[in-house]
């Protein structure tokens, strides 16, 4: 048995075993040699994975169906090392979706520091947690979920004679808990005039999470101390920490088109945005396999001047003749450039050292047609993993000095010698400033008055500070240093790549940290795209996200997904591999909830493969018999939902799953609400479609209902959950009890060609739903979340708006779906925008909010005052939109890719334009969305009449 083989198919007759291990030692007893084995936990089982790696199976509740051994052959051998740390590396690798492996065979020294720094950060961080008294417990577990008020009470004595009395009537039943400590906090909030937050949590789901973080308590202190990486040796350090005066580079390259005529290098250095100094190019040189330049490249900058965060950014492309002019033409034949590569670097390494010597770095394609800019600053500095596909640029870094050189440490920048001798240049020489605009030379001159009066303006003074001047930046980082804390939602915008000085970051990081747990999750899709932006594993950024996420579990949950879902990203894998599993290592006890969720999500992607793949002839019933399936029904079932962990996915129902007719078939997957006897809570699993930009969508529609119901104005959005899970694929909430606009008009109508016609057809239904004495209330629900949709949908440059994508619940309230194009990016049709009016206001919407009344002018009034002063609101928060939808540029949208896209927003938003302008811009777009509203129809009507025309 020591060392043998056994084939899975003697082992698992069904495919599964609940304890293979103990099956397998049954059998051995009757062997002649069994006396001469040790005790069955010395021995692990092992095979040959998909990917041709030994791989060990810690995990024995694992079936053979998910772990695909090859030739389906196990072994049996002696375990080695300690057990617990194998079986949390082999969960965290699953969960993952990476090797922790892949991370050792790096061989990278800032890889081992970050995993060494960022386990022992995570695992203290959980053992404090272990400490925590009960009642911060439940509050790390189930954090509240408030409603935004437009104001609190009043604080004060409550003794005084005008304080409120407040009852409150709490009754517990089947509850393990005593009355003592609801009582108490109740109590102890009200006399310290604060508003008690409550959330209803059953008891059996909180013993469920005592008991499962009691049993891994244990294994976080066995595991805790084992198997870290060894500390890297220290360097020798020699002479003066002095910075060369001038760089050099020799470069070559392989694995190259050879349809070309030739090639040539290009390099710039950054800073952020900022190019340093003129771009600088190599000769050109044959198309051959394998090119070489050997060519210094010479930059305009003295090393002295370099910013610690200098990016040398380089493109490689070929030169191509165009074609020849036809004779009589004076005009000479023009080359053209063909973008082949591009691949950035640091210029001081994650230690602050000036880099010296050879590397080879496996460059990233470059986009096809993009000629403007070769260069691409705002890329990673990770290099290409797949590097038996790419290109390699060897460069050269030479050793100016016989010992390493650093960067100085600030104390050494910001010297008194230095901004006294600047200040003294500034004022001496006037051509110093011929640079700059009158308006920045201003700003610059006046920059400790933007510090004491106009401290938001920070970003302004960033931006025109000189971050190829030593000078200047060490007088940017002193003022910096007595910089007022930020408003955590202004400092979002010093997160962009055009901010990459560390102070910066750092300062950033500082304001951040006022954010609340609700406002971090509001903004946490954003914060994880700008960790793309990051020059080094180890950042603020980094640990900030961490702290938050072992301190608050719903955070945790958010950030695990924002990063496992762009894991197949090759530029980002490693960063966020890294970084997950930094996560794992400090919640141990999550990664079971965890791996229950990507467990069912590989099986929800099997199902829809098997859907999209089968024959024409594939029904719903085919899909439920594959649920009913044991291993699909085990794995559907009973898992906190992705889109909302304090929500459970108790039971699938099998006989209500279907998948819907749309292109990617998504599947429509139903659950019984274990807590309310026949109600049922939906998802649906797409797959084939990125849906980043619904969620980012959604998350602008919460952000905007949060604005207006802090000033008091509640327009009953709908902004149902989206989360992106994977490489295209994600999950959707199911909004119970609505339908849209297009089945609702069919319905009440004899053809397709006239229901999108038919103005009585929205109110009949609602009347059809609603009792007499309800109805007035529908209609209210409609008007009001019509007039934040119209509002919303014009902000956002919303299009694509049919209606198949527009839809009403049962109670009145409209909402739209589908967020397939936005930032005014409409659909085109022989070369015709479709999108005709700024947003959908059509007729027999006004029929409904008129109540089905052609004179009742006073409802559609206070109709079109909402949409003011919902608009008016957003206006005054238009720069924190603005700032969200340009940290989202990381994210590679394709239509959140430049600023013409961000510059949308500024227009619809006015920004730069007083409130009176705005509303009359507003007014005017109003005007025109009601008086074209015939067009809409129009394209509803042949919407309509092509999907019925569909075969």
């Amino acid at each position: 048995l020591d060392g043998g083989t056994i084939t899975a198919e003697h082992l698992y007759p069904s495919a599964y075993c609940s304890d293979p291990h103990s099956m397998v030692w049954r059998n051995a007893a009757t062997e002649p040699l069994f006396s001469a084995l040790g005790d069955s936990d010395a021995y692990v089982f092992t095979c040959i994975n998909q990917t041709a790696e030994r791989e060990e199976l810690e995990d024995e509740s694992r079936r053979i169906s998910d772990v695909l051994p090859f030739m389906c052959v196990l072994r049996l051998v002696a375990r080695e090392g300690d057990r617990v740390e194998k079986l949390t590396n082999t969960q965290i690798s699953l969960l993952i979706g990476k090797g922790l492996h892949d991370f050792e065979a790096q061989k990278n020294h800032e890889v081992n520091e970050f995993r060494s720094k960022m386990r022992s950060f995570c695992e203290e961080k959980a053992l404090e947690r272990q400490l925590l008294p009960w009642h911060q417990w439940i509050e790390y577990s189930f954090p509240c979920e408030l409603e935004p008020c437009s104001s609190l009470p009043e604080s004060g004595n409550t003794k005084s004679k005008n304080t409120k009395k407040i009852f409150v009537n709490i009754k517990f039943e089947a509850s393990d808990v005593s009355c003592r400590y609801p009582t108490l906090y109740i109590f102890s909030c009200l006399r310290n005039s604060q508003n008690p937050h409550l959330i209803m949590v059953h008891s059996s789901t909180i013993n469920k999470y005592q008991e499962e973080q009691g049993t891994m308590c244990s294994q976080v202190s066995k595991s805790g101390s084992l198997s870290r990486p060894p500390p890297l040796p220290l360097k020798k350090v020699r002479g003066h920490r002095l910075l060369p005066s001038s760089i050099n580079r020799a470069a070559a390259c392989r694995s190259v088109v050879l349809a070309l005529n030739q090639l040539v290098v290009q390099a710039g250095l950054f800073h952020g945005s900022e190019l340093l100094c003129k771009v600088v190019t190599s000769s050109e040189v044959a198309v051959c396999s394998e090119p070489l330049w050997d060519q210094k490249l010479e930059f305009d900058i003295n090393v002295a001047d370099l910013p610690r965060m200098s990016r040398l950014c380089f493109a490689l492309y070929a030169v191509i003749e165009k074609a020849k002019k036809p004779r009589g033409t004076k005009k000479k034949n023009k080359k053209a450039d063909c973008p082949i590569a591009w691949v950035n670097t640091m210029v001081f390494d994650y230690k602050d050292q000036l880099k010296t010597g050879e590397f080879l770095l496996s460059t990233w394609p470059s986009v096809p047609g993009a000629l403007n800019d070769l260069l691409n600053p705002m890329g990673t500095v990770e290099k290409n993993p797949n590097v038996d596909s790419a290109a390699g640029l060897l460069i050269r870094f030479p050793n100016i000095r016989p010992h390493p050189l650093y960067y100085p440490p600030h104390d050494k920048v910001l010297n008194p010698k230095h901004l006294y001798l600047s200040l003294k240049e500034i004022m001496d020489n006037k051509n110093y400033t011929e640079f700059f605009e009158d308006e920045k030379e201003l700003l610059w001159k006046l920059r400790a008055e933007v510090r004491d009066r106009y401290p938001e303006s920070l970003s302004k003074l960033l931006l025109i500070t000189k971050w190829n001047k030593r000078e200047d930046v060490a007088q940017m980082l002193s003022l910096l240093r007595n910089w007022p804390d930020l408003p955590a939602l202004h400092a979002l915008e010093l997160l962009d790549y055009s901010f990459p000085d560390p102070t910066v970051r750092a300062f950033t990081i500082r304001c951040l940290r006022k954010l609340s747990d609700d406002e971090l999750l509001q903004y946490l899709i954003q914060l994880v795209q700008v960790l793309k932006y990051e020059s080094y594993l180890d950042c603020d950024l980094t640990t900030f996200l961490l702290e938050r996420a072992l301190s608050n579990k719903r955070i945790g949950h958010f950030l695990f997904w924002h990063l496992r879902s762009e894991m197949h990203v090759s530029s980002v894998s490693l960063r966020f591999g890294l970084i997950l599993e930094a996560y794992c290592r400090g919640n141990i006890y999550h990664i079971k909830v965890l791996s229950k969720q990507v467990n069912a999500l590989g099986k929800m992607r099997a199902l829809s493969d098997f859907v999209k793949t089968g024959s024409q002839k594939m029904t719903a019933e085919d899909l439920k018999l594959c649920i009913r399936q044991e291993s699909y029904l085990e794995a559907l079932s009973d898992l906190l939902s992705p889109l909302n962990p304090s929500i459970i996915l108790s039971e699938i129902c099998a006989d209500k799953c279907r998948f819907m007719d749309s292109k990617m078939k998504p599947l429509w997957l139903m659950y019984k609400n274990q807590w309310v006897q026949g109600d049922m809570v939906g998802i649906i699993f797409k797959n084939g479609d990125d849906l980043r930009q619904d969620m980012l969508t959604l998350q602008m529609i919460q952000l905007m209902e949060n604005l207006w119901k802090k000033e008091g104005l509640d327009l009953r959005m709908i902004p149902y959950g989206c989360l992106s899970t994977g490489n295209k694929t994600g999950l959707i909430e199911v909004v119970k009890n609505s339908d849209t606009i297009a089945n609702i008009q069919r319905n009440n109508s004899n053809s397709a060609a006239t229901a999108a016609f038919n103005k009585d057809a929205l109110l009949n239904w609602l009347k059809s739903k609603n009792p007499e004495d309800k109805i007035d209330q529908a209609i209210e629900e409609f008007t009001l979340s019509c007039a934040g949709y119209c509002v919303a949908t014009y902000v956002l440059g919303i299009g694509d708006r049919h209606n198949d994508n527009i839809m009403i619940r049962e109670t009145g309230q409209l909402f739209h779906i589908d967020f397939g194009h936005i930032l005014g990016n409409f659909k085109r049709k022989l070369g015709i925008n479709r999108e005709r009016v700024p947003f959908i206001l059509t007729y027999d919407f006004v029929h409904v909010i008129q109540q089905g009344r052609t004179n009742n002018s006073e409802k559609f009034e206070r109709f079109r005052e909402c949409c003011e002063r919902a608009y008016k609101i957003l206006c005054r928060n238009g720069t924190l939109f603005v700032n969200l939808f340009a940290m989202m540029k990381a994210a590679g949208l394709p239509e959140l890719s430049s600023f013409k896209d961000i510059q949308y927003l500024k227009d619809s938003l006015a920004l730069g334009k007083s409130e009176e302008e705005a509303l009359k811009n507003f007014k005017v777009k109003f005007t025109e969305a009601l008086r074209e509203s015939w067009k809409t129809k129009v394209n509803w009507m042949m919407h309509s009449l092509a999907k019925d025309n569909r075969p």
